[in-house]
């Protein structure tokens, strides 16, 4: 049973976040507010039900296990002195707003991050021995998959050969980490003056796309060269998928944080990449940042381990390829 201290845009996000996830376990009871216009006002659902001044009551009323503070520090609006009584008695836990919507949803939301926030949050040093042993199994997945998808990669280099003139495979520069760029390699789906006018986002029934292009597209198989930048140290099985520098500049502009994604080394698939739809946008980038920085804050073996298996279901079933 939690109640939101806040009823600001984010306090509402919050709530609608998790009544969108009934079998989370959560039930948001209500929101506490230093408003009293907005006393009994329902803002989604549950309703304002007492004041942030009373938090005390409000616990024992309504029988509250957990609080979640949706609201800025502003003095003399911020209930310090009742959170901290609360949270002195352990009886109820109290959850900052961030570490909540990060804990339900899977993703980190951009208007709630603070850089303390990330600052206090970022990865023990002991993360350092994991992500060595994560790197290792990454190359040891790589050179496996190269070999056993030889005989795949070897039908679709003849059918691209045999259906269009060019080049079987498809370097383009992508970013990687700590902004170093690596040319990234496809087997090539488009026809060879595909961006002749300059680079565009990919899009759905994209008419640069050949006929074989089209299948290798929606079976993933172009991406088989990519064993190759994993083995070279390029680029990782899971992490953030790697952009090219002309988009990299502008969403840097656009969307704040967006260059933490370069901290860690980019993936052949990824959180982002398996949690939302091909983006081809400003805001679908923005959208799959928040995956993104979720991954960089957690990322485990456990966690790859999902990510892969996700990854398998997606293939064969064929979701999300342009």
């Amino acid at each position: 049973r939690i109640l939101i201290v806040g009823s600001g845009p984010l306090a509402v996000e919050l709530a609608r976040e998790t009544l969108d996830r009934p079998d989370a376990g959560f039930r948001v009871v209500g929101f506490a507010d230093n408003d009293p216009e907005l006393l009994g006002k329902s803002l989604i659902n549950p309703r304002v039900i007492g004041m942030s001044s009373d938090l005390d009551n409000i616990v024992r009323r309504e029988n509250i296990d957990r609080i979640v503070v949706a609201m800025g520090e502003r003095r003399g609006q911020f209930p310090t002195d009742q959170l901290l009584h609360l949270s002195l008695s352990g009886n109820v836990s109290i959850e900052e707003g961030a570490s909540f919507y990060e804990r339900v949803t899977g993703r980190v939301h951009l208007d709630m991050v603070r850089p303390s926030w990330l600052i206090f949050s970022g990865r023990k040093r002991q993360a350092r021995f994991n992500a060595v042993t994560r790197i290792a199994l990454h190359r040891i997945g790589a050179f496996i998959g190269a070999i056993l998808s030889l005989p795949i990669a070897s039908i679709t280099a003849i059918l691209i050969k045999l259906e269009s003139r060019g080049p079987v495979l498809y370097r383009q520069e992508r970013v990687g980490r700590n902004g170093r760029t690596f040319m990234v390699m496809k087997f090539r789906s488009m026809r060879t003056d595909a961006e002749k006018d300059g680079p565009v986002w990919a899009r759905s029934a994209d008419d640069r796309v050949t006929r074989v292009g089209r299948i290798i597209r929606q079976i993933r198989v172009d991406e088989i060269p990519q064993f190759w930048n994993i083995l070279k140290g390029d680029m990782n099985f899971v992490g953030p998928r790697p952009e090219r520098p002309h988009f990299v500049s502008q969403l840097a502009e656009e969307i704040p944080y967006y260059e933490q994604r370069h901290l860690i080394a980019p993936g052949l698939t990824g959180w982002a990449q398996i949690k939302y739809p091909y983006g081809s946008s400003i805001e679908d980038a923005r959208q799959k940042l928040q995956y993104d920085l979720y991954y960089i804050k957690n990322q485990s073996l456990a966690l790859d381990a999902a990510i892969l298996f996700e990854t398998v279901k997606t293939i064969l079933f064929s979701r999300g390829a342009r």
